[in-house]
């Protein structure tokens, strides 16, 4: 895998995301091309990676073993214009784009559909800890190849429908928001008890990190987490109570459902 040509449309975070984690992994820089139409931007990410940049797509794409679509959904048709004919017979194609169908892609890319790849990322991706999903009806080895590329940055499920997507989205895609959320609540709550706000935020921060690695790592379900930390009578309880009484749970499941939702609509 690490010979591979791993050619990037579009320098965002997400793409340096992924830049960083296969540098990391040892994949030569050499072997990484991204083509940005930001000057600046190019300027960066060749120094700080050593990789290759280019503001000609074309170049980027021709030389591509696994090509990786890391551009904005609205402008990944003008993106893939006119590409199709200088992709690599056997190229792995990876979308990380949400809520742009292999469909889509295929036909933006002249029916170019068989090596095509859909991934919903997350942006922990950021700091070495996504959440990526997949879904592609290729062969092995272009599975082989993007699930290498994911798990640069993070944790790597595949799911066999496409239309699961628009569930992962809800749960992963944009689930750190939801924490987020909540962190920011706790830190306010905490400053509104008296606690300054870097240490309420700190409280809230790491409270989130050690909570996250417990459920990642204990193989415990976060019903058995929740009710190990839960004395009857205690504090956690007075909370969790208040949580259940004001219809927490029920208005996740809403949020997820609305989330699943504009995801399809986006698909249109």
């Amino acid at each position: 895998m690490q010979q591979l040509t791993i050619s990037f449309i579009g320098g965002g975070n997400m793409a340096e995301a992924l830049i960083a984690g296969l540098r990391r992994a040892g994949h030569a820089a050499e072997l990484i091309c991204v083509a940005e139409p930001t000057e600046a931007r190019r300027q960066q990410l060749s120094s700080i990676y050593g990789v290759r940049t280019t503001a000609d797509n074309v170049e980027a794409v021709s030389c591509a073993d696994m090509l990786v679509l890391a551009v904005k959904p609205q402008q990944m048709k003008n993106a893939l214009s006119g590409m199709g004919e200088h992709l690599k017979t056997d190229a792995t194609i990876v979308s990380i784009a949400a809520g742009v169908s292999i469909s889509s892609l295929a036909e933006w890319l002249s029916g170019k559909s068989a090596n095509l790849v859909r991934v919903m990322p997350n942006t922990p991706a950021l700091v070495g800890e996504g959440m990526s999903v997949l879904y592609s009806d290729a062969g092995d080895e272009h599975h082989n190849r993007a699930t290498y590329l994911m798990q640069a940055c993070g944790a790597v499920e595949w799911v066999d429908s496409e239309q699961q997507m628009h569930a992962v989205t809800a749960v992963s895609g944009s689930g750190p928001a939801y924490f987020f959320l909540l962190a920011e609540v706790m830190r306010a709550s905490g400053v509104a008890l008296g606690l300054s706000e870097e240490l309420a935020g700190k409280l809230a921060a790491q409270t989130a990190l050690g909570a996250g690695r417990m459920l990642a790592e204990s193989g415990r379900t976060p019903e058995i987490l929740r009710q190990q930390v839960t004395s009857p009578g205690g504090t956690t309880q007075a909370a969790l109570d208040v949580m259940f009484e004001e219809g927490l749970p029920a208005t996740v499941r809403k949020a997820l459902a609305a989330a699943s939702k504009r995801s399809k609509e986006l698909a249109g």
